[in-house]
């Protein structure tokens, strides 16, 4: 509720890593690991922001911030073939409205 992000290892309760205040205090709503590259992981926030993070080249920040403008976005769902190496990865965002949006990811947060 607070825009805190916990990163755990299924045999301890203390968390790896641990961001505060990632979404600027936002709550997060979502998040999902990208299916086809293990260290980008997307937050969607309370705003309808989307926050890409790959902790290959940074673990401190998101690489991107992207918002989603007019509209409430209340859901997010990441699309991919994880068995698949050809980087393609879609996102698909519900609206308040019931309107469901699919966007390509580019690719250098999709590739293996």
């Amino acid at each position: 509720s607070d825009g805190s992000i916990r990163l755990h290892q299924m045999t301890s309760e203390y968390p790896l890593m641990q961001w505060n205040d990632s979404t600027s205090g936002q709550p997060v709503i979502a998040l999902q690991w990208a299916l086809t590259r293990p260290a980008v992981f997307f937050v969607l926030d309370a705003s309808s922001n989307i926050y890409i993070w790959d902790l290959l080249e940074n673990d401190l920040l998101p690489v991107a911030k992207q918002t989603i403008p007019s509209e409430n976005v209340i859901t997010m769902a990441l699309l991919g073939e994880p068995e698949k190496t050809n980087g393609l990865l879609g996102i698909a965002l519900a609206k308040d409205s019931g309107q469901i949006d699919i966007h390509s990811v580019k690719k250098k947060w999709a590739l293996p």
